[in-house]
């Protein structure tokens, strides 16, 4: 079978179309054709192989070898203990841990998928699993949203913000997005009541108070963020640096107690909430935003986008 594979770390010029041996699943696994794939922050750095991610995936070469974790496909062939799935059903489901997706066919875990309703396509069904499972535990799980709220997203133009924006307007809040200017007319086509662009407007300093803050990006102090917040406000981080991310693990208490402010960290639970996805998609409330679709061999070039952080939505690999 074809794939994109690696055998050091680096940028995306290290990646190369190749043929491997097709995987031959376990006894709890199912072997899936790949039909459709995104691209993921897991994806850039485990590919730039950074110490956390080294410490995952091998410290000098990458012990897995294919990327991508959000695949779509159709089961070709079951372990002898699945019992959830048979051959021909279509899925979909974060393969974080073992990934694979890069490729035409890859194994996956019973428990890592779900069924595909009939009227989502292999492209939206690949957009969805980790930005939009981010998106839910970010604003109802941790942030606990309510009617109302005034809610800023930071990185509102890639996945996991236009998923957001959506749940968002459910729940009837009014909600501002913040991102580069090239994308500020996607996020008004979408519902935000306000946009800012990051080049132009710190949203820390501007004096403006908000309910709950849903964090992409991770790129400012907590202190900063803090300040962004209305009294007892939240301010929910789904991804960012290492060292952001430790910084709101250790500060938390403290501004809790001295502001009463909350910052959350969402630690994703992966595949949770696909089934409340489907039940969205299928009464019409809520669609993946899709850069592309790209096809397989041109891999590289879309990560080369993502890394830059130009898409808009998710950027999705289509695998024929």
């Amino acid at each position: 079978m074809k794939a994109i594979i690696y055998t050091k770390y680096g940028g995306p010029e290290v990646l190369q179309l190749k043929e491997v041996e097709k995987p031959s699943p376990k006894d709890d696994e199912v072997l899936v054709k790949v039909c459709a794939v995104s691209i993921n922050d897991w994806d850039w750095g485990l590919l730039q192989g950074d110490f956390i991610n080294r410490l995952l995936n091998g410290l000098f070469k990458p012990r897995r070898k294919i990327l991508g974790s959000d695949i779509a496909g159709r089961i070709e062939a079951i372990g002898r203990n699945v019992t959830r799935f048979k051959a021909g059903d279509e899925v979909y489901g974060d393969l974080s841990g073992q990934w694979g997706g890069f490729a035409e066919y890859v194994c996956a875990r019973e428990k890592s998928l779900a069924l595909k309703p009939a009227g989502m396509s292999f492209e939206e069904a690949a957009a969805i699993p980790q930005a939009a499972m981010l998106a839910v535990q970010g604003l109802i799980d941790k942030g606990k949203i309510q009617p109302g709220q005034k809610l800023l997203i930071n990185g509102a133009g890639g996945g996991v913000g236009t998923f957001a924006i959506q749940l968002a307007k459910l729940y009837g809040a009014e909600v501002t997005g913040v991102d580069s200017a090239p994308k500020l007319g996607m996020l008004r086509s979408m519902g935000f009541d306000h946009v800012i662009d990051y080049t132009k407007e710190d949203f820390t300093k501007n004096g403006k108070g908000y309910d709950l803050v849903l964090d992409v990006k991770t790129n400012r102090s907590m202190f900063a963020y803090a300040r962004a917040l209305s009294p007892r406000g939240v301010y929910v981080t789904v991804g960012g640096s290492i060292g952001r991310l430790l910084q709101a693990l250790l500060l938390a208490p403290w501004i809790s107690l001295i502001q009463k402010k909350h910052l959350r960290i969402v630690a994703l639970k992966t595949n949770k909430d696909l089934l409340y996805m489907n039940q969205l998609f299928e009464a019409g409330k809520i669609k993946a935003v899709i850069d592309g679709p790209y096809k397989l061999q041109e891999v590289p070039e879309a990560i080369r986008i993502f890394s830059r952080g130009e898409h808009k939505g998710k950027l999705v690999i289509t695998v024929p």
